[in-house]
């Protein structure tokens, strides 16, 4: 690590009245990374900031309030998720076998008109698809059993091989695309079945459509083209943070895996709660005639929103916990002191300040994403509905600047609290200070990576699902449904590889504010990411040229 002892400032380094210096040349060194001195003028108290690094020490809760507010929706969903199973109307399956009892005034159940459900029917028509069942089973177990040694196999060339896969893959984005629309375009008009009920101007127009997506894809990478090079050595940089934490690929999957095993009593509660109520007698005014309809509790509807809302932001929460983890691991071994070790119980740590400390932080998060989520779900509906009117637009306006507003401090905000443990707002706050500070964008300039990776993992799972297909084929003999078979597995794969890419994002961006601290204190914790993410554009305007 360099001295932290005080440089010189250069004088012609991120000056704007100076001549701008092309990002081909050699990076200055890192003692020259420009950085709040003591004796600037103080701006807004950045001696403050001169410190930030990882915080090792006791952690004191923050966002309280939040965090008693989502253990009392998870708290109500369960209190009246347990009243409504032991509450339910036992009556409720055996519906069709009440009628309106005249002398008793009420409904009434007539035992003989109790059937069972026709076990030979659905057996005769469960063991008519059992094969291609049974192929489809299969398929997507081996899928799954191959998609861990293929993320692992990825992350690897990735690290070591990063421009070769890229450039590797580039045209398959294209060629790929092109040969699977081909492709089924000649294997629609061949078929005699598919041809009479897709007819052909039909087929002409999806062809041309797909097409233009595809010249979309192409038109995206041509402009971003100059950026490739940067983003390919971006990707390196963060996969090898990655391989030096691999028990993110643990901890991350168990952390879905327990909210689907959370979400396993809700979803029954939720089904015994549509049981709750009575079969009462229906008069129809026209006829004079009376029928025996289910009629449901008034708080069930209640309840079913209460249930739906602690799934929404449980699950939102998952996600932002999943951040909060990686960046706190990847944050302590960025400012760990031993090269080309990892600190032990680094992800114990992160997972404690979680769902510790910083649980309250993470419920803010998650609320705030899952809000923003659903007002511009809204928004985008009534776009479409193009409600006339200048309120309207005036209104939408509004809430799609507050939407980005929103965006704009929450990109770092979970990043910069598992870094340091402040609060929601304190994080947002500071995090856009450090990286304007330091001539950096709080919205991380480099999204070309997110697509590259975008379209790794679509080639990959595309041929996965082509040679799934083609063993298929020769092994079975499902027909039309092998195409099923391996559109089943090529999502499936395309699920787990989004998930890789979801992580390598989160650590793209942790290194990115670990960088933005490095330069704030004028340190060097890891000096290849430093001759990496110094050639990043200062601002919005400045745009990167490093040559291929």
């Amino acid at each position: 690590m360099a001295s932290s002892e005080e440089p010189n400032k250069p004088t012609g380094f991120f000056d704007s009245s100076s001549p701008s210096q092309p990002l081909l040349s050699n990076p200055p060194p890192p003692s020259l990374y420009p950085y709040p001195s003591i004796d600037d003028p103080p701006q807004s108290d950045p001696s403050q900031y001169l410190q930030i690094s990882y915080n090792y020490a006791h952690r004191p809760f923050k966002d309280i309030p939040v965090l008693v507010l989502f253990i009392l929706f998870v708290l109500l969903s369960f209190g009246f998720g347990i009243f409504a199973t032991f509450n339910r109307n036992t009556d409720y399956p055996n519906l069709s076998s009440y009628y309106y009892d005249y002398q008793a005034a009420n409904c009434v159940q007539d035992p003989l008109s109790v059937s069972s459900p026709n076990w030979v029917f659905l057996y005769s028509s469960s063991s008519s698809s059992s094969s291609v069942l049974q192929s489809l089973i299969w398929t997507l177990v081996a899928t799954l059993i191959l998609s861990l040694p293929i993320c692992f196999l990825l992350l690897l060339l990735l690290k070591h091989y990063t421009r070769q896969i890229v450039y590797t893959l580039l045209p398959l984005f294209v060629l790929l695309p092109i040969f699977i629309n081909v492709y089924w375009f000649v294997a629609c008009t061949v078929n005699p079945t598919c041809s009479n009920d897709f007819p052909m101007v039909y087929r002409i127009l999806v062809l041309i459509f797909i097409f233009l997506v595809i010249g979309v894809i192409v038109w995206i990478f041509v402009v971003n083209w100059h950026r490739i090079e940067l983003t390919v050595r971006i990707i390196g940089v963060a996969s090898n943070a990655l391989s030096m934490n691999l028990g993110l690929f643990v901890a991350t999957p168990s952390m879905t895996l327990g909210l689907l095993i959370y979400y396993v009593p809700i979803v029954l509660f939720l089904v015994f709660a549509r049981l709750n109520g009575k079969i009462l007698p229906h008069h129809h005014g026209s006829s004079g005639e009376y029928s025996c309809v289910w009629k449901q509790d008034k708080w069930v509807p209640a309840y079913y929103a209460l249930a739906i809302l602690t799934m929404l932001w449980s699950a939102a929460v998952m996600v932002e916990g999943q951040v909060f983890v990686i960046s706190g691991t990847i944050s302590q071994w960025y400012f760990s002191k031993e090269e080309g070790e990892t600190p032990s119980r680094s992800i114990r740590n992160s997972l404690r300040n979680a769902f510790g400390p910083s649980a309250g932080t993470v419920c803010l998060s998650g609320l705030l994403i899952f809000v923003v989520r659903v007002v511009r779900a809204v928004v985008d509906s009534a776009r479409q509905e193009d409600i006339p009117g200048m309120f309207n637009l005036i209104l939408r306006c509004c809430v799609n600047t507050f939407l980005a507003a929103v965006d704009y401090l929450n990109k770092f905000a979970i990043t910069f609290a598992a870094i340091t443990g402040e609060s929601y707002c304190s994080s947002s706050r500071m995090t856009y200070e450090l990286l304007k500070r330091n001539l950096l964008s709080t919205v991380f300039v480099e999204t070309i990576s997110s697509r590259l990776l975008v379209g790794i993992a679509f080639v990959l799972s595309a041929i996965y699902a082509i040679v799934a297909c083609a063993i298929l084929q020769v092994v079975g003999h499902l027909g039309v449904n092998t195409y099923l078979v391996a559109v089943a597995a090529w999502l499936l794969l395309i699920v787990v590889l989004a998930f890789f890419i979801h992580v390598l994002d989160n650590v793209i961006e942790t290194v990115y504010v670990c960088y933005a601290i490095d330069r704030d204190r004028g340190e060097v914790c890891k000096q290849d990411v430093h001759e990496v993410y110094v050639h990043l554009p200062i601002s919005r305007n400045h745009r990167s040229s490093l040559l291929v």
